[in-house]
């Protein structure tokens, strides 16, 4: 790690529950010297690395309270950029409508991005600033998104590895778009609960599998109940063509007719 990179020259990247922890577990050294040789506030090549190479990564934001959110955003290789040396971009595709990250961000610009590499294990954590756009000449570049999210780095720094699994990557989500690839249409928009609810710039999506399934279940549990009823009426009437006044008045041949 380059020693000469620039750093926070703030005392505040510890407060007062870290620096309790510290001296309960006796690393306040230690966080002090990592503090020192590793937390930076511009992007070095080795963080260019991983995070342009990145297939996802979790961002926290917390509400203008303070109350906390952590999601997950995926996209291909290089979707994540690094603009300039302090700044960071990423699309924001097309989700479920709630805004719950980014809606955070219009109240509160604070974030936290954690990247990790799972097939090299390695861990990178950026804080800063974030501000939303939707008329960023990035947004010619990434097909399907809605804005762009610029990030303006504080700190920098990568974390211990060494509880990282390793894992492989089995498959690229069919549902992030490109130029040449326009994604399916996401299975739980097309249940019957949120079809006349969607955006209206989207179009109404066929029914699903699922739907259909529904409603045969719904017209197989009334075919059910009306089967019930036919057949609780014919043992009623059954038992009134059996009663003795019936077979007494000779009536007992029709019986057969109801069999």
């Amino acid at each position: 790690m380059n020693n000469n990179l620039d750093r926070p020259t703030d005392a505040g990247f510890y407060h007062d529950g870290s620096r309790r922890l510290q001296d309960q577990f006796d690393t306040r050294r230690v966080a002090d010297r990592l503090h020192e040789v590793q937390v930076h506030s511009v992007f070095v090549p080795e963080d260019r690395a991983l995070i342009e190479s990145a297939r996802m990564f979790f961002l926290a934001t917390a509400d203008a309270q303070g109350r906390p959110d952590c999601s997950y955003k995926g996209g291909l290789p290089g979707f994540v950029r690094i603009v300039d040396e302090r700044t960071l971009a990423f699309p924001d595709y097309n989700g479920n409508g709630m805004y719950r990250s980014l809606g955070n961000v219009l109240l509160n610009r604070s974030v936290a991005l954690l990247f990790i590499d799972f097939e090299r294990p390695q861990r990178l954590r950026i804080l800063g600033e974030a501000t939303l756009h939707d008329t960023d000449p990035l947004l010619a570049e990434f097909a399907g998104a809605q804005l762009i999210v610029r990030v303006q780095a504080t700190r920098i720094f990568p974390n211990c590895p060494r509880y990282i699994h390793e894992m492989r990557l089995v498959k690229h989500s069919v549902y992030v778009p490109t130029q040449h690839h326009t994604p399916p249409v996401p299975v739980w928009k097309q249940w019957e609960e949120f079809r006349g609810v969607l955006p209206r710039s989207e179009p109404i999506p066929p029914r699903s599998l699922r739907t259909y399934v529904r409603l045969l279940k719904q017209r197989s549990r009334l075919f059910r109940i009306s089967l019930r009823v036919v057949r609780r009426a014919r043992e009623s009437l059954d038992r009134k063509l059996r009663s003795p006044i019936i077979m007494a008045t000779g009536f007992a041949g029709v019986l057969p007719m109801f069999s």
